[in-house]
């Protein structure tokens, strides 16, 4: 027993990696359990076991009363073997004494070794459980042990057991047995018969970690990742940025000849990859999410009543490029972007805006200044349903007129008045970050989280806010049921619990103090009329002195006599200081004086005085030039 035991305890110490203290209990636990069942003893009655690590010595104790005659060994004891380990032992009182039985062998040790094992494994899963939990969200590699039809069984280290269901699995992919595979954690459960590993490579987020193992600038922060829309083993589009000014983002994820992006393609059973630059315009952003299409514009409504809609305009031979295959390039451009993106060609688009210019009583105005270019596009329309080809020219007049009402029609519209609505107070509660959260990158199930951002609901902060205003619309979604939300209210609530960001009010009272200060407001001054003295009957009037002309002239350009002589009268209106007026306004620079008024002259040449001579306006004239001097 004693060779057995140390040979079996090191033994399990070598190969399982437990701690020493976790094994002594089970070993205690086990050989308290086989006592019980050789002994048939009470569950009541405190039993416990020592071993000895060293010798593998087991002690088992045993509570029993003392008393003077014994006639059950398993609960009485009598008064002098309870005094050998109780000095102070007295008759009715209970004392632990040792009780190993004399044929504590194989029977005892059989049971021992199943609790042993029992409790070894209940401790592999609890370490499993933490080891794993660890890795949610990271590449494994594993070999395939069994195959059947919910999906596959894949071992992995610590002797750990995970599953990748049918539906995680990219489509046309199979595994043999002892296959090399790899995926990507996704869930951890525990169960009574161990942790529950689900492995996935239809994953978005398997994607974005084979670019962070192939892409170097990715893994050290150069390249961030910025969205991942997927159809796994069809195609899915990527969009990413450079955090480093002087990098290029798209060809540091492709490589040199595509090599980096090729090695991600075979692994992902040749799934099409787009990668594509990130934009903080909206517009800019939507048009590449678009590629390999060529777009001739996007015009974004934030106002429309399905949330953020983009209307992205293409030529009529980019049409069924731009949809895609079942309409597989708009849907990933709509998940990547988080817009809802409608497509229409140069034709349709046309013919929507002169609808709407019909019909639309706000676009009235619009539609008098375009009646002209209206006419035209209406009989291009017509040609081209016909049949008859139209020229390049003709097409790029249609782009101009789209381009053209689409921003006219967008500039008129006034934006509502701001109000405090109910969105507004609950925006208070959520914090600032959960509105740059993309909704896809949220703990949800990339299922709901799609449905979701589809129905208008980009960020998690949008969610929150629909939730606490009407859970009922987020019920009645298509696709959304109790089980799931369930776990959208487990979401919201993590997230209302976390503090909201708050600007204190003396901190905003100063920021909008201090743009107050910032912005000059335009200040009108009105200077009343200077009444000039009446000229005293039969006094000359003083003839002013030369004046001084203030005109704007281009550097190098000289004014020459001719040309002041040639200058029609009604041509030009000149303002002009006089020599004493010129003297005054430099002092009222110095002591803040009011300024005097400006005066104005036209200079004209005079064929039957053959002069040149200038004419003085006054206000009290009603605009006739009264004053005249000659030069």
């Amino acid at each position: 027993m004693k060779n057995e035991f140390v040979l079996a305890f090191n033994e399990v110490l070598e190969e399982k990696g437990l701690p020493k203290e976790v094994i002594l209990k089970a070993l205690e636990s086990a050989m308290v359990s086989a006592y019980r069942r050789s002994v048939n003893a009470s569950n009541a009655q405190l039993v416990e076991a020592k071993i000895d690590p060293e010798t593998g010595k087991v002690v088992i104790y045993a509570e029993k009363e003392v008393v003077d005659s014994v006639q059950d060994e398993r609960t009485e004891v009598s008064l002098p073997e309870a005094q050998r380990y109780n000095p102070e032992a007295e008759l009715g009182s209970m004392v632990v004494v040792e009780s190993t039985p004399r044929d504590f062998g194989r029977v005892a040790a059989q049971t021992a070794r199943q609790v042993i094992q029992q409790r070894i494994r209940d401790a592999e899963r609890q370490l499993q459980m933490e080891h794993y939990q660890k890795q949610i969200g990271e590449i494994i590699s594993g070999v395939v042990q069994a195959t059947n039809a919910q999906g596959y069984t894949v071992g992995m280290e610590m002797r750990a057991e995970g599953t990748m269901l049918r539906k995680d699995v990219i489509p046309r992919e199979k595994f043999r047995i002892h296959d090399r595979v790899r995926a990507l954690i996704s869930e951890v459960k525990d169960s009574p018969r161990g942790p529950q590993i689900f492995l996935s490579r239809t994953h978005r987020d398997f994607l974005r970690r084979l670019l962070e193992n192939e892409v170097p600038e990715i893994f050290h922060g150069v390249v961030e990742i910025r969205s991942i829309a997927r159809e796994p083993g069809d195609r899915a589009k990527v969009a990413v940025s450079a955090t480093q000014s002087g990098i290029d983002p798209v060809g540091a994820c492709v490589g040199v000849r595509g090599v980096r992006i090729q090695a991600i393609v075979r692994e992902l059973h040749d799934e099409k990859i787009d990668v594509i630059e990130w934009s903080e315009d909206p517009a800019v952003f939507i048009a590449k999410a678009i590629s390999p299409a060529r777009v001739n514009g996007v015009y974004l409504d934030l106002g429309s009543e399905s949330g953020r809609t983009a209307t992205v305009v293409v030529p009529e031979d980019q049409l069924s490029l731009a949809i895609g295959r079942d309409g597989q390039n708009a849907r990933l451009a709509a998940k990547l972007t988080g817009w809802r993106i409608d497509i229409k060609s140069l034709s349709e688009a046309a013919a929507d805006i002169l609808y709407r210019l019909q019909n639309d009583a706000k676009l009235a105005q619009t539609a008098e200044k375009e009646k002209e270019t209206v006419g035209k596009v209406e009989d291009l329309l017509a040609r081209k349903a016909e049949g008859r080809p139209l020229a390049q020219e003709e097409y790029d007049q249609i782009a101009k007129f789209i381009d053209r009402i689409e921003k006219a029609t967008r500039a008129a519209a006034v934006p509502a008045p701001q109000k405090v609505s109910v969105d507004d107070e609950l925006r208070k509660a959520i914090p600032a970050s959960a509105f740059e959260t993309n909704i896809l990158d949220s703990e949800l199930p990339e299922h709901i989280s799609v449905i979701l951002q589809e129905s208008g609901m980009a960020t998690l902060g949008d969610l929150a806010i629909q939730v606490k205003k009407d859970p009922d619309f987020v019920l009645k979604l298509q696709g959304i049921g109790l089980k799931s939300m369930e776990k959208i209210n487990e979401v919201v609530q993590a997230l209302l619990a976390q503090p909201a960001e708050k600007l204190v009010e003396a901190e905003l009272a100063e920021a909008v103090e201090a743009a107050g200060e910032s912005v000059e407001q335009p200040v009108t001054v009105i200077e009343p009329p200077v009444e000039e003295a009446p000229v005293a009957e039969g006094a000359v009037e003083e003839t002013p002195p030369m004046v001084h002309i203030f005109e704007p002239v281009e550097e190098g350009e000289e004014i020459s006599f001719v040309d002041v002589i040639n200058e029609k009268p009604s041509e030009k209106t000149i303002e002009f200081f006089t020599e004493e007026e010129e003297e005054e306004e430099d002092s009222d620079l110095k002591t803040d004086k009011k300024k005097k008024k400006k005066k104005s002259v036209a200079v004209e040449y005079d064929p039957e005085r053959d002069m040149v001579v200038r004419r003085k306006k006054h206000k009290r004239g009603g605009g006739a030039w009264d004053d005249e001097w000659t030069f």
